[in-house]
Parts: C-alpha cells; sequence; structure tokens
C-alpha cells in the first residue's frame, strides 16, 4: 500500500510566527528586558506551537490513520495504533515534564 503524505503548507504561516515569536523572546533577553514581558513571548509561541502540533495530529488522524483503516491489513493497522499510543505517550510526559 503505497501512502501520500498529507501537505501542510498551509501551517507555514503559522511556523513562521512561531520562529519570530522566539527571535523576539531572543532579543528581548539580549536587551535585558522585563522577566514578565520574556515570560509572555515565550508563553504565545508555546500557544502557537501546541496548535500547530494539534493541526498536524489532526490531518494526520483524518488522512494517514484513516487510510490506514480504510485499506490495510491487521498488521498495518496494529502498527498504526501502536504509533499513536506512542505519540499520545510523548505528549502526556511533555505535559508532565
Amino acid at each position: 500500500m503505497t501512502h501520500k503524505h498529507p501537505s501542510y503548507k498551509d501551517s507555514l504561516p503559522l511556523l513562521n510566527r512561531i520562529s519570530g515569536q522566539l527571535n523576539g523572546a531572543g532579543k528581548m533577553i539580549e536587551e535585558g528586558r522585563y522577566c514578565p514581558d520574556i515570560l509572555n513571548q515565550l508563553r504565545a509561541s508555546r500557544a502557537a506551537l501546541r496548535t500547530l502540533e494539534g493541526r498536524i495530529l489532526e490531518q494526520h488522524l483524518r488522512a494517514c490513520v484513516c487510510e490506514t483503516f480504510e485499506g490495510g491489513d491487521k498488521a498495518s493497522k496494529d502498527s498504526k495504533i501502536e504509533e499513536l499510543l506512542d505519540l499520545f505517550r510523548r505528549y502526556d510526559n511533555d505535559a508532565q515534564g
């Protein structure tokens, strides 16, 4: 079974915004700006990154996972389930750490 990965090009503006926010935080640190201002900039970056992660995960579920479950054999389906469980475990560990 050949799999075509979804395009995430529509997420590039958000990724560029995140990059700009992080660069902005770096400049704020270089300039010795007020700590809460830096923290607010980092919080905004983190929120945008979570949004991007959510979009990509949703597309993965709607495209890649659905494709596997519509046409894959049991081994492919089991493999996809393990992949998802691993992703969720990593997200859970990131949230806790």
